[in-house]
């Protein structure tokens, strides 16, 4: 089973952490092309995150968390407090790419306290501990994503059918995911599990990139149309729905990519467990409700040119947000690294 390696810290010498570099896959290139974009730099960092060439909650902040690095290791200066200054800086930046993803603030937060709590540190010290600690998030993450699917495929049975909204696997993680790392174990154990992945409008990450991983695995798999999903489940084929999550408040409603919210109402109407898995750096204690959850609207064009093709009539009003909140009471369980966090 080959599952991509979304995100990486690359040293440019064997057994020495600096210089290195992040790598990641560019995402909007899939299927067509595996290519990856290589660099040091923050704008570059920040463009990525903005442009969804990296994307997914997990991988964003995994993806920041190196941004700062980078940063810091690209300083010039030889002064502890310009590199406290710097990552304070970077941070900032970067906290403007996208607003909903949680781990994105996490672990921005995460590499400034580690920053701003070593000051008696050398410049070069403090530096290679920033990059120690981004590669640490990194694979705190990949076994966050591995516990999240030893505990949701108990949920599974030989032969099931599970759908899925966005892609939740290993393109938006460090490794494995998370809506789809129960089918991953699934599979490891012997288990058949068949999955139908919502196309996922406008940017059809269902079928550009779920299909391809799932496929890279080996893992049979079904690609739909998001206004398919009724008569889907209308026809039994569906024994399940596993969704990620970008943002999950404290009373349990979630936020997911656009469309996620009707595929919950659809699974309610027909009697489907509908279950989100999501690390617990996702649950944002400081959210109350999904009310409080800021959505992210996108350009106008991601609809009506869609991947460069009109589709629309020039001129015509678009409203785009990227997420909406699937309500506590339609989630049948949370599923986090912990186990199962809510359960109805």
């Amino acid at each position: 089973m080959t599952i991509p390696r979304t995100i990486e810290w690359i040293p440019k010498a064997e057994g020495e952490l600096m210089p290195g570099l992040i790598r990641l896959i560019d995402q909007t290139l899939l299927p067509e092309k595996l290519d990856y974009i290589e660099t040091t730099d923050i704008q570059e960092v920040w463009h990525a995150i903005k442009t969804l060439q990296v994307r997914g909650a997990p991988a964003i902040g995994i993806a920041a968390a190196m941004g700062i690095a980078a940063a810091a290791q690209e300083s010039a200066s030889d002064s502890t407090e310009n590199i406290i200054a710097t990552v304070d800086q970077a941070g900032a930046y970067l906290a403007t790419s996208r607003p909903t993803a949680v781990n994105l603030f996490w672990a921005i937060d995460r590499m400034q306290r580690l920053a701003n709590n070593n000051g008696k540190l050398s410049a070069i010290d403090l530096k290679i501990a920033l990059i120690k600690e981004a590669m640490r998030i990194r694979d705190e993450d990949a076994a966050m994503c591995r516990a999240i699917g030893e505990h949701g495929t108990v949920l599974l049975k030989d032969g099931d059918t599970v759908l899925t909204h966005c892609n939740a696997g290993s393109l938006a993680t460090a490794e494995f995911g998370t809506a789809l790392a129960p089918i991953y174990v699934a599979k490891e154990q012997g288990k058949n599990i068949k999955v139908y992945a919502d196309e996922t409008r406008p940017l059809l990450q269902g079928s550009r990139l779920t299909a391809w991983e799932l496929m890279q695995a080996g893992i049979d798999v079904t690609v739909i149309c998001d206004n398919m999903t009724a008569q889907v489940m209308k026809e039994g084929r569906i024994d399940a729905v596993m969704v990620g999550a970008d943002r999950i408040a404290a009373n349990g409603d979630a936020a997911n990519k656009i469309g996620t919210y009707g595929v919950a109402l659809l699974a309610k109407a027909h009697n489907i467990p509908f279950y989100v898995l999501a690390p617990s750096s996702t649950i944002d204690m400081d959210t109350a409700t999904g009310k409080d959850i800021p959505i992210e609207e996108r350009a106008d064009k991601e609809i009506t040119h869609g991947f460069g093709t009109a589709t629309a009539p020039d001129g015509v009003k678009v409203y785009a947000p990227a997420f909406d909140v699937t309500p506590t009471e339609l989630i049948t369980a949370i599923i986090t690294e912990k186990g199962d966090y809510i359960i109805k």
